[in-house]
């Protein structure tokens, strides 16, 4: 069921109808920053207020710390996981630059670790939760959106064919992007088979789609009260 971004998966469809196309590549910037500006609080892009303004704006501590069911993981765990996510694939795949994650961020974070939490346990995800000093975690969220919609305006229509390199992939294993778990190498394998332009269409744009609209479905279940599956104490 769709939850958050109406509209947007349609003009997901329309970006990746043009975004190889060599006379297109303004429009497909232009629309790549539109959608990414509704991925993000509307400070990023310095545009209207959004659903994710509206998402945020309320949510108690204790409520980035909730695991509705089982099957689910927390709103804490999902702005750490596409952020590290977007970080790494934008600034080390796409514009073969470093990472904005750095020792410093990690301690403001107050993070124990640097990889994007694909293969946590339940237990792991609540204590990461738990750990995260969230208003940093959404300022590093904000710092890294600025940084994508620096390097798509500086990108080439020659760019989006570009390959993703083997030395951009060693890079984020040497930096911890990903661990040595099945459930976390296997992204270096994903982005290993993109171009610059598939990596556009996901971690960025298509992969955060699905995770806020999950978030939102989240706060609508915590909000109408219904048992949760773990959280944390209210503080």
């Amino acid at each position: 069921m769709k939850y958050f971004g109406n509209g947007l998966s349609e003009q997901h469809k329309v970006l990746n109808s043009i975004i190889r196309k060599p006379d297109k590549v303004e429009m497909t910037k232009q629309l790549f920053l539109d959608l990414h500006a509704k991925l993000h609080l509307s400070t990023v892009s310095k545009t209207e207020q959004n659903e994710v303004d509206t998402l945020l704006k309320d949510l108690a501590l204790h409520e980035y710390g909730i695991m509705p069911t089982s099957k689910d993981e927390t709103i804490a765990w999902v702005l750490w996981h596409i952020a590290r996510i977007e970080d790494m694939t934008m600034n080390i795949l796409v514009a073969d630059c470093e990472q904005l994650f750095d020792n410093e961020w990690k301690k403001q974070l107050n993070a124990s670790i640097s990889d994007t939490g694909n293969a946590l346990s339940d237990d792991e995800i609540m204590d990461l939760s738990c750990q995260l000093n969230i208003e940093k975690l959404i300022s590093y969220r904000n710092a890294v959106g600025v940084r994508t919609r620096d390097i798509v305006k500086a990108l080439s229509a020659k760019d989006m064919k570009r390959k993703v390199s083997a030395q951009g992939l060693e890079a984020i294993k040497q930096v911890g992007g990903v661990t040595e778990q099945e459930d976390s190498l296997w992204l270096l394998d994903f982005w290993g088979k993109k171009d610059v332009a598939g990596l556009l269409l996901m971690p960025p744009t298509r992969h955060v789609i699905m995770h806020l609209n999950d978030c939102v479905k989240w706060k609508l279940h915590i909000r109408k009260g219904k048992k949760c599956f773990r959280q944390l104490p209210e503080q």
